[in-house]
């Protein structure tokens, strides 16, 4: 079985791939077994109002993560509470990554999106991985 630092370490360093059914879903697949998968990845939060491009706009982001059975596909445990999220901020073609302060003047991403605290998958690994410890360990008292 897999340790919970290698757990930790493929959370972090396995490469995000955009779905290409969603412009706005990110996932990464890990394999921890013949048996399961866990997929972690992010959605950006549905906008329904206009956006005005020469104003300040502000994405959510919100992680989630699953176990699934690697040869059928079967859903067996899955976090999607919206507990750990992130955002940006974007003004007309300018985002966070331009420095958006150089166009609309000095304010920090911080001041914007104050929740905001899970910007990096190493934020949240820890938490990742002890709850799917738990899935696993739920899934062997079944067997």
């Amino acid at each position: 079985m897999i340790s919970k630092e290698e757990l930790v370490d493929k959370i972090e360093n396995t490469k995000l791939e955009r779905m290409p059914d969603s412009e706005d879903t990110y996932k990464k697949r890990i394999y921890l077994d013949d048996d399961n998968v866990l997929i972690v990845g992010y959605i950006k939060e549905e906008r329904f109002e206009d956006i005005n491009p020469e104003e300040e706009t502000v994405m959510n982001f919100y992680w989630f993560w699953e176990l699934r059975n690697s040869q059928t596909w079967d859903l067996l445990f899955e976090n999607k509470d919206r507990n750990f999220n992130f955002c940006e901020s974007d003004v007309g073609g300018w985002s966070d990554n331009d420095r958006v302060e150089d166009v609309v003047g000095d304010i920090a991403e911080e001041d914007v999106c104050k929740w905001s605290e899970q910007d990096w998958i190493e934020d949240i690994s820890e938490n990742i991985a002890e709850e799917v410890f738990d899935w696993l360990k739920t899934l062997k008292k079944k067997d």
